[in-house]
């Protein structure tokens, strides 16, 4: 497993998991802005921009995770994020085990899985993937994924490293998703963000989350998108950290 550090030698561990078709630089801007007071590690989850394995599965991303928290963290962490796919690895987390993390933020996960957007996966990538070179047609997927301009190159650099059988893998484990009945032993205090834009998938699925841990907080996010919070305003996703851990007043 690849992955960038910061604030090595600083206060307890973040670990941040990027969305899919995103890389580490999906949290970047927050790391920084985190670096002084947390140690943010940020993994490169597999099959992605400088990625060192292909995808095979959420599960497998989780257990890999998990392994490198037990050996080079002390089997915990204060605080784990994840958008989108990122998300699910950290619901699976939680799911496979209890005490992994104090503190949990799931950004925009979909536990509701869709059949028939996963049969057309496979057909529609197979197809169209060649565009995903073409800087024109990047920068209308970037448009609809409403990642802002300073991100553009980041996003069309690791898309062109992507291999067209780890995008179909990682987006039919995307879409093929469902929460462990085991998510519900989870020890973490887990907070679950959804922009108010977001797709009615994305937006039950928040509600599925929430419905299966009593106690966990659910956060709309008016006016946003997809990913919006942690790729657009960094400050604001920064600042959530701080207040769920206690380092800031507790507003949210």
């Amino acid at each position: 497993m690849q992955l960038v550090e910061y604030g090595a030698d600083r206060g307890e561990t973040i670990l941040l998991l990027h969305g899919g078709g995103l890389s580490w630089w999906n949290y970047r801007e927050a790391a920084e802005l985190l670096q002084n007071d947390y140690h943010v590690v940020l993994p490169i989850l597999d099959g992605h921009g400088g990625s060192d394995r292909p995808f095979r599965s959420i599960e497998e991303n989780a257990e890999e995770i998990l392994a490198y928290i037990e050996e080079k963290l002390g089997g915990s962490v204060l605080l784990i994020g994840g958008l989108s796919l990122g998300g699910q690895i950290l619901l699976e987390l939680l799911s496979r085990r209890r005490d992994c993390c104090s503190y949990a933020l799931v950004e925009s996960a979909a536990v509701i899985p869709s059949r028939i957007t996963n049969a057309l996966i496979g057909p529609a990538f197979g197809s169209s993937y060649g565009l995903i070179r073409n800087r024109r047609f990047a920068r209308l997927q970037a448009a609809s994924l409403h990642i802002k301009e300073e991100l553009f190159e980041d996003y069309y650099r690791d898309t062109c490293r992507i291999r067209k059988q780890d995008m179909i893998a990682f987006l039919k484990a995307n879409t093929a998703y469902a929460l462990k009945e085991s998510f519900r032993d989870t020890k973490a205090e887990v907070h679950v963000f959804v922009g108010e834009k977001e797709t009615g998938e994305i937006l039950r699925s928040a509600e599925t989350i929430c419905a299966a841990l009593p106690g966990s907080g659910l956060h709309r996010l008016p006016g946003l998108y997809h990913g919006e919070f942690s790729l657009t305003y960094p400050e604001r996703y920064a600042g959530a950290i701080r207040q769920i851990t206690g380092r800031e007043e507790r507003r949210i």
